[in-house]
Parts: structure tokens; sequence; C-alpha cells
């Protein structure tokens, strides 16, 4: 009976039953769910196409692998699709707990590891260290390097950026309930408002999740109902993702800096967030305050997880002068699991509690 019971499985079911079988990682403490079987295909001829497809026709798969029972407020996944880049060797799909992100730094870092693992990429040379993921997000191509050894990946995952650039610098907006309070827009993959936490009171280093949570969503509303966030390129990037509040530390350091982001419907990064860190690195340089190639090391408040993020180079996005962003960090398998979905289920395409 013991040896029968080591090996939990599911009880016989209709083979008809639709199931959902993934590979979960997380990266600094920031899940990934990973769809490996069981999603639909995404119909559209570019990514973006499918993207918009998925929120239209599919977006209960986004539920039922976010939402509880099977996942939770702050789950974050990604389904894999074909991209029409030539030099691309996957595409992605990121979901969240409101919709669909146009860029997901934690989950570029996962997703290298996962692709060399899993063998969407080429097995790298013998005696190869690091191998190269051309990874196809949506806001555009972004490229990991997986340190590797006998083809597999065992170490940290870096990657490059898209053109990363300050929309905004000392924008003044007025947030209910905190009066005028001066923020940047930048933008990392995806927009983001930084503003510090002293600003409204608070550290954000020790003060409680969910003080940082009120103010940082009351910072992202106020900013979505006074300042017009604009894509220079393309219309689909033109929405704000959420907030990061900081230390206040912009000014490069060795020591590290701590913030926590705040996206989609009040979810919490527990990782420093890498397009977040990407746009801090981008504001930091658009100040004066970073050079090229100079490391900072960034911090998440709510897990005291690390990433590094630098400017490796100057880029352009439309008119605005831009830097491409690398950005580290150590990704990590936790499980993979079958997800089944029974028709006669009230809650199979999940629930979350307000």
């Amino acid at each position: 009976m013991e040896s029968a019971l080591a090996v939990p499985r599911l009880p016989p079911h209709d083979p008809g039953t639709p199931a959902l079988s993934v590979v979960d990682m997380h990266t600094g403490g920031e899940p990934l769910r990973i769809v490996l079987a069981g999603c639909p295909e995404v119909e559209g001829p570019t990514l973006l196409a499918k993207r918009r497809y998925m929120r239209q026709h599919l977006d209960y798969v986004r539920r039922r692998l976010m939402f509880e029972p099977r996942g939770h407020r702050d789950m974050y996944g990604a389904v894999l699709v074909q991209s029409e880049l030539p030099d691309a060797n996957l595409g992605v799909l990121f979901l969240h707990n409101e919709g669909y992100s146009s860029m997901c730094g934690h989950a570029v870092l996962a997703l290298g590891r996962f692709a060399l693992d899993f063998g969407l990429v080429p097995a790298p040379p013998a005696g190869t260290c690091e191998a190269r993921v051309n990874i196809h997000c949506p806001c555009g191509l972004v490229t990991a390097f997986v340190e590797c050894k006998g083809g597999r990946s065992c170490g940290p995952v870096r990657f490059h950026s898209v053109p990363a650039f300050v929309l905004a610098s000392d924008l003044m907006v007025d947030v209910p309930g905190h009066g005028k309070v001066v923020v940047d827009i930048a933008y990392g993959g995806a927009f983001y408002a930084l503003v510090s936490a002293e600003k409204f009171g608070l550290d954000v280093c020790s003060a409680k999740t969910r003080d940082l949570v009120n103010t940082a969503s009351a910072v992202t509303e106020a900013v979505k109902a006074q300042f017009k966030i604009t894509h220079p390129d393309n219309e689909d990037f033109s929405f704000l993702y959420g907030t990061i509040l900081t230390d206040g530390k912009d000014a490069y350091s060795e020591e590290p800096t701590t913030n926590i982001c705040v996206f989609a419907d009040e979810q919490v990064d527990r990782s420093p967030t890498g397009s977040g860190v990407t746009a801090r690195i981008a504001l930091q340089y658009h100040k004066g305050l970073l050079k090229l190639n100079q490391t900072r090391i960034f911090k998440s408040s709510a897990t005291g997880s690390v990433f590094t993020g630098k400017a490796v180079r100057e880029a352009k996005c439309g008119d605005f002068k831009a830097v491409i962003v690398e950005v580290s960090g150590q990704a990590h398998y936790t499980g993979a699991a079958s997800l089944t979905v029974e028709d006669d289920d009230p809650l199979k395409d999940g629930f979350l509690l307000k």
C-alpha cells in the first residue's frame, strides 16, 4: 500500500476531458507557468495578431491557467507559439491576472533555460558554456543567453532588451489622497510609472505589501487618467502596465537598489521585475546617473531576490533616444502538471477573490 501511494496520480477519467500540460518555473520568486500541450491553436499571421486572437477567442485558457483553483491572483503564464520572424527560435504570449502583456523579463529568463533544456533550440557545440535563444515577445525580438554545460542549462540567464526609453520625465500627476506627485514614465518592453515610495511616506523595504499595492495602484490610475501613453512604433504597446515604487536610489552605486512592481490588476511581482529593471536602467541613463556598461543590482522588496542590469549600447525607438539593456537573473524549475478541466465543474474557468 505504501509503494502504491508513493507516486500520486489522477483517478481514471474520460480521455476527452480537456487537460493542459504545464511546466512551472520561478525567477526570483515570480512564478511562470509554461503551456506544453492542451492549448487550442492560436491563429494569426503575426505574433501580435495571435495575441489579439487569444484575447478575443481563447481567454478562457488564460483564466483556467491563471485563476483559482488551478492558479492564484499573482500567477503568470506563457503560451508558446510560432513566430513570423526568421531569426526567432520561438514566439511567446504572456498571460497574467488581467490579460496579456507586451514583455516579461522574468519569463524570458526562465524561457531561456526551458528552450535549451526542452530542445527548442539546437544543442550548442561541445565545450560551449553559453547558448543563445532568440525569443519573439510581443514587444519584439529579445535575445537570451543561457549558461550551459553538456548541452543543459546550469546557471544564470541574461537577456538583451528591445530599445528602452523615457517617455516622460518629472511628470506632475495629482494622486488622490496624496496630492501632486512627480513621476517618470519609462518603457522597458512595457510602460511603467516610476516613483520613490518615500514621496508617499513609505519605506519600500519595510512597508506592508498592501500599503505599497494601494499606493502603486493609486499612481497607476492617476497616470492613466491624466497622461496619454503613446508608443512611437505600435499602438498595441500604448498602455501603462503598472507602477514601480523604488527606494529612490537612482544614482549609480555598487549597493543594491530596491523596488516593488505592481502591475495588471494589482498583481505583485515577487522578482525585481525584468522589464522594470530595463525601464529603470533607461531612466537612470537618460538622467545621466548611469554610464554604459555600469552594472547595477536590483533587489525585490517582496522576496529579497536580485537581478542585475546595465545599458550595453545606445539605440533609437522612433524619435526617442533609447538603450539596449542587459538583465541577468536565475530561474528555477518547480514542477510539472496536467491541469484537468471537467465539464461539470462550475468553477472550470477559474475565479479570483476580490
